[in-house]
């Protein structure tokens, strides 16, 4: 997202900074955050709204990145290239792994149990399946792609 930013002059907003963002405002970790969301979907609910909103402000940034603005933007009729970029349940735990540390198997447990989470939340709350790729006009494997390379296929479908 930054490197397409930078070379188009394009500004972004991501889900996951709104979310860190209203769980610091309510004084509570990411987890306990996640926890009342678990427990609330009020909380949740609130946080797409904000997120359609952004999705449909004519100065709305160029990128909206999260894991549900492909799906509003499908759901609302937006015109625009919806991008998935995927990744093995195994090659997330990597990642997770490298950016803050722990042993492998944690990191997949987690990532895992975060996955079903959401799964089920989703599929209550707005009756979505994330394994459905249909509102995706570009879906990118990045198991074995780099973010450069992940830059450069999107980058070209963009084009197209």
């Amino acid at each position: 997202v930054s490197k397409l930013c930078e070379e188009r002059g394009w500004s972004s907003v991501n889900g996951g900074d709104l979310f860190r963002n209203e769980a610091s405002r309510r004084g509570l970790s990411v987890g306990e955050f996640s926890a009342l969301c678990k427990q609330d979907l009020g909380v949740d609910r609130s946080l797409d709204t904000l997120l359609k909103q952004v999705l449909t402000d004519p100065d709305a940034p160029e990128i909206v990145e999260s894991r549900l603005c492909g799906w509003w933007a499908y759901q609302i009729g937006l015109k625009c290239p919806r991008v998935w970029v995927a990744v093995s349940d195994e090659e997330r735990a990597r990642r997770i792994q490298n950016r803050e540390g722990g042993d492998y198997a944690t990191c997949l447990a987690l990532s895992q149990q975060r996955q079903r989470d959401d799964m089920a939340r989703y599929r209550t709350l707005y009756d979505i399946d994330l394994n459905d790729m249909t509102p995706y006009s570009i879906v990118v494997d990045a198991d074995e792609a780099g973010a450069d390379e992940v830059f450069r296929i999107v980058s070209a479908e963009l084009i197209e």
